[in-house]
């Protein structure tokens, strides 16, 4: 026996009905893709999660037309929590102190789910209402780094794009490592705040470094095929 797509034109519920299946199928498709973006990034495919959310392809467009909509809904709340990092961090009396607290506090966040690293690290123009956001976090962080450089800690030649170079490469560290040496991001954000801080600043706390056979595991597995990688 068949299942009508609750969806479908020949289903005879109620619109009321409808609409809550509707509904039904759009949280189930945004909790799968929370959970395999989380995981895997945002490298998986749209079948996979239809196949996650126990969905068929179309019911899945129907809710989400492309992959940016998705991902728009999906990281609508952390890119929130990303703009409000800068508003915390702008906050701080201390520009130094709310400047490294802020780029721990994206890169734990990058750290946290696979997906929103790779969201951080790239751009989504048909996403608007992510990129928005990203906008006014970025603009923000403008002025976090005026006011750290006019009290001489942060080095001069400093730059945006410098945070951007960061959150490009701890994802390529959160994704690498997360399994076989989780913490290792951390080491490589204190490092790089060392470098961008001005003689005289308070250096950033340094985390120790990953033990070599952890680092040997984490490479053995860039070697292997992330699941749920293919693009149909």
């Amino acid at each position: 026996m068949t299942t009508a797509d609750p969806d479908s034109p020949l289903d005879r519920q109620p619109e009321s009905g409808l609409r809550a299946d509707a509904e039904r199928n759009r949280e189930r498709i945004l909790a799968a893709a929370r959970r395999l973006y989380a995981s895997h990034g945002i490298g998986v495919s749209m079948a996979c999660i239809a196949r996650e959310a126990g969905v068929g392809k179309a019911t899945l467009s129907r809710r989400f037309a492309t992959r940016e909509e998705l991902i728009n809904a999906v990281f609508a709340d952390r890119m929130d929590a990303y703009a409000d990092a800068v508003a915390r961090a702008l906050a701080d009396p201390d520009p130094w102190h709310g400047f490294v607290g802020y780029i721990e506090a994206v890169c734990a966040m990058q750290a946290a789910d696979r997906g929103f690293a790779d969201v951080l690290a790239m751009t989504f123009p048909a996403a608007k209402a992510l990129e928005a956001r990203r906008a006014e976090a970025y603009n923000g962080f403008l002025e976090l780094i005026a006011r750290a450089q006019a009290a001489g800690h942060l080095r001069a030649d400093f730059t945006s794009e410098d945070l951007v170079i960061l959150l490009m490469a701890n994802a390529g560290v959160v994704a690498a490592t997360q399994d076989a040496a989780p913490g290792a991001w951390r080491r490589l954000v204190g490092q790089m705040l060392r470098a961008y801080a001005a003689p005289g600043a308070e250096p950033a706390p340094l985390e120790p470094a990953p033990a070599p056979t952890a680092l040997y595991r984490a490479m053995v597995r860039l070697t292997r095929p992330a699941p749920g990688g293919d693009t149909e």
